[in-house]
């Protein structure tokens, strides 16, 4: 085990004490960051999404700013904005300048200031009266957003969707994690001393994919093009996205290698948020999970 997935799986552990039985949220969000992609983190108010996000800024020492995402917030508010001093503009960076970025309740701003991301999630630079200004490195947007059908929620336009490398659902627990919430108080993190995120990265990208399992993720995006219940299937980015998941997942588990479960687990949270289904499939009460798994069986072995 390399000194940064030693200190990787000691930020596994920091974050499971504090989001009691929710470890395959910890994993997914972990690869996420471990693969260099944004996370959007979907479950009803009061399940720990913030509380999560907030966690694993302190437990891995990075930079943290929160953005509580409301109607009436401004594409300045988040990225910064020129300001006349002593005679001349002076730019003032947003929230948006920080190692992770909580962007909370994001489905409740408007989609023009949600736009405002997009050229950060996708360049880790934002563009301001022309003037082009790098982010810090590593660069992480940790989204949260409550499900659609409650009151004050706008939909996230595709293309901003689509900067998020995983959506990762955040269920209700189960029985014996409420007994546990209920009688003891979360851990207070501790920060992982020595945690090289980028280090961890490089290592996550030198594990093996093999042509079988390159091949599957084509074969999987060639029927989900041609699937009639889809109105937007998988792009070449989420393909990427995908690939990129299932490498880290693996890394994390300690494997040189993919193998056929970690294409079955990336595929949840790399692709569901893609995959966008016609008004005839919502009509007849198809969902994307079983879409998703019946292009799974077709493409990948038992």
């Amino acid at each position: 085990m390399t000194e940064a997935l030693s200190e990787l799986v000691k930020l596994e552990a920091e974050l499971s004490s504090v989001l009691f039985g929710q470890e395959r949220v910890v994993r997914e969000l972990l690869a996420t960051a471990v693969a260099g992609g944004h996370a959007l983190l979907e479950g009803l108010p009061g399940l720990g999404k913030t509380m999560l996000a907030r966690a694993f800024s302190e437990a891995s020492g990075l930079s943290y700013r929160r953005i509580q995402f409301t109607p009436d917030l401004l594409p300045a508010d988040v990225t910064g904005t020129e300001i006349l001093e002593n005679g001349a503009f002076v730019f003032r960076s947003g929230p948006l300048f920080a190692q992770v970025v909580l962007a909370d309740e994001i489905n409740r701003a408007t989609p023009k200031t949600q736009s405002a991301l997009l050229e950060a999630m996708q360049e880790a630079a934002v563009t301001v009266a022309g003037q082009r200004y790098p982010l810090p490195r590593p660069f992480l947007v940790l989204a949260t957003q409550n499900p659609l059908e409650l009151e004050g929620t706008y939909p996230l336009p595709e293309a901003q969707l689509d900067r998020f490398m995983s959506k990762i659902t955040v269920a209700a627990p189960a029985r014996p994690t409420w007994l546990r919430i209920l009688r003891e108080e979360p851990a207070q993190p501790k920060a992982v001393e020595g945690l090289d995120l980028l280090a961890a990265r490089e290592e996550a990208r030198q594990v093996v994919a093999s042509s079988a399992a390159i091949e599957a993720i084509a074969n999987t995006a060639q029927l989900a093009q041609e699937d009639k219940r889809l109105r937007m299937a998988l792009s070449p980015r989420g393909a990427k996205a995908w690939l990129a998941l299932a490498k880290s997942l693996a890394y994390l588990a300690g494997r040189a290698h993919v193998d056929w479960e970690d294409l079955r687990s990336a595929a949840e949270p790399a692709l569901s948020h893609r995959l966008l289904l016609t008004e005839e499939a919502q009509f007849e009460s198809i969902t994307v999970q079983t879409v998703l798994q019946d292009l799974l069986r077709r493409t990948m072995a038992k």
